[in-house]
């Protein structure tokens, strides 16, 4: 058996594997959706990592967070120029960074003295945690291509059903640093510990997804319309009237198929003219409306609480001129829907002068009831990047099933400000995700596309094309009930935490005899001086 220590590539050859691994990991993200990729990737990152010093870590995690997220995160200066897509590519690559940092001051006491599997593993927990960081600090963080949101057709996405995206991603780096352990090592016990974690992988196949949510579903025939914007870019709502006379349209074309709907849903920014204070607007959705007769849900910007604006989730029901129930996007976008320490970032952009108004926050979930011609069920709402977002997902589910009530999973977007970029398919696959781990159906609405509806083990029906009007029509099965992941809550994080936590320790820990590496003995004081 070749020495665990013995892997010590030079600082180019490092620098190789961490960009190599993170453009894989690159790949494995609509639009190009190469999901095994994500083995590969995470162990060339592993790999360029092992044995390093803290500082060196740093630098590594740094390219291979860049590789990632530049190319992943390009659509987010589509319109408004290279300074703000490669400064939150930056940001979140320094995640990847400190992330490498911590794991060679884990994992390097561990190789020195022989524990090269215990060594291993720290990167695979590490990665979870960092996640986990980035997806909430600073500003409640920015989830967006975690490893998991790019697993979405791969075998591996039903684990989401036992622990969420966290547990999907926990399972793909289990699966790299297997991957890595047979190449540093190149011995019997490593392959067969590859073997195991495909094992591992696989049996999500296994998790009984139709079944998933306790109760029958019950049907729920809703309809989507995705109404266009008169162009793409920073200005589709300089025609604000024309968006929503798009979806007005729209649900008209809908009546006239004269199909039976149980509630049609229009999607964020269908309305960014205010419908509770503008009579036009109002009398506009009161047309579309009396068209098709039965609930219709509307997403609209709202001219409250003064100064700040409310971007909400409108349930208009027939025969009411006033909304029947309301939910405001409890997570604003920092930088696009309000802009934190204003004076300081217009240091480095006056792009943060393009947010004139801050939204306002609301105050928690809700749930839609709609009588459905057999029975009643429950629309879900979520707003746009909310869906990435785990705790909200799961507090809102929690919400919804305390009521006792079916439910469909409702995320309104509009994707219209990111062009014809990977970001409205980036985010089709979150929705993927959060369907196999709620266990419940996803309607997905876009002003612009992609939207779809999707089904509780993920499959995707009806997507249409960007930038183009469509009305979509689809039974959905409304299911109750709470999946393992929806019960057990961040029990993948708080795992590993502490087994991050324990290894540390155990890196730290005086050894009671004289360590072997490489056919000579080391001393306890050559360890520390080593790490």
């Amino acid at each position: 058996m070749r020495p665990a220590a013995s892997f010590r590539p030079p600082w180019w050859a490092r620098a190789v594997l961490a960009a190599g691994g993170g453009l894989l990991v690159w790949l494995t993200f609509p639009d190009h959706g190469l999901h095994p990729l994500g083995v590969p990737g995470t162990a060339l990152i592993c790999l360029a990592m092992w044995g390093s010093r803290a500082r060196g870590a740093f630098a590594l995690g740094l390219l291979a967070g860049l590789a990632i997220f530049a190319p992943t995160l390009h659509w987010s200066g589509i319109y408004v120029g290279a300074f703000p897509w490669l400064a939150l590519a930056t940001v979140q690559a320094l995640y990847v960074a400190v992330m490498g940092a911590v794991v060679a001051a884990v994992q390097r006491p561990l190789i020195l003295r022989g524990r090269e599997g215990l060594a291993a593993l720290t990167f695979a927990l590490a990665w979870v945690l960092q996640e986990l960081v980035r997806g909430s600090v600073p500003f409640g963080g920015f989830p967006w291509a975690r490893l998991a949101f790019g697993q979405a057709d791969s075998p591996v996405a039903r684990w989401a059903w036992v622990g969420g995206a966290p547990l999907v991603s926990l399972v793909m780096v289990l699966l790299g640093t297997a991957l890595a352990a047979v190449v540093i090592r190149r011995s019997g016990t490593d392959l067969v510990a590859l073997g195991a974690a495909a094992v591992l992988a696989l049996a999500g196949l296994a998790l009984p997804l139709p079944a998933m949510a306790g109760d029958d579903a019950t049907p729920a025939r809703v309809a989507l319309v995705q109404g266009n914007v008169p162009a793409p870019g920073l200005d589709f709502n300089a025609e604000r009237r024309k968006v929503l006379d798009n979806h007005v349209t729209g649900t008209e074309t809908l009546a006239e198929r004269g199909e039976q709907i149980d509630v049609v849903v229009w999607p964020e920014n269908s309305s960014d003219i205010d419908p509770l204070r503008n009579a036009d607007a109002a009398a506009q959705v009161q047309r579309a409306l009396a068209a098709v007769d039965v609930p219709l849900v509307v997403g609209a910007i709202l001219d409250e609480p003064a100064p700040e604006v409310s971007n909400a989730s409108l349930l208009y029901a027939p025969g009411q001129d006033e909304p029947v129930s309301r939910y405001v996007k409890q997570h604003p976008v920092p930088f696009a829907e309000y802009v934190p320490y204003r004076d300081f970032f217009r240091l480095f952009s006056d792009k943060v002068d393009l947010v004139r108004v801050g939204f306002a926050k609301g105050e928690g979930p809700r749930s839609f009831e709609i009588q459905g011609a057999q029975a009643p069920f429950a629309l879900v709402p979520t707003i746009c990047f909310e869906v990435a977002y785990d705790g909200l997902m799961r507090d809102a589910v929690a919400h919804a099933d305390a009521t006792g009530t079916p439910s469909v999973l409702l995320v309104q977007t509009n994707n219209a400000t990111f062009g014809y970029t990977a970001e409205s398919t980036q985010q089709l696959a979150i929705s993927r995700i959060r369907a196999i781990e709620h266990g419940r159906p996803v309607a997905h609405v876009s002003t612009v596309g992609v939207s779809a509806v999707i089904g509780p083990d993920g499959a995707v029906d009806q997507p249409t094309e960007l930038f183009t009007p469509a009305q979509i029509v689809s039974t959905l099965g409304a299911r109750s009930g709470l999946t393992p992941a929806d019960r057990l809550g961040p029990w993948v994080e708080w795992l590993c935490g502490v087994g991050l936590l324990g290894l540390l320790l155990a890196s730290r820990r005086r050894p009671g005899r004289p360590d072997r590496l490489e056919g000579q003995t080391i001393t306890e004081a050559e360890i520390h001086d080593r790490a």
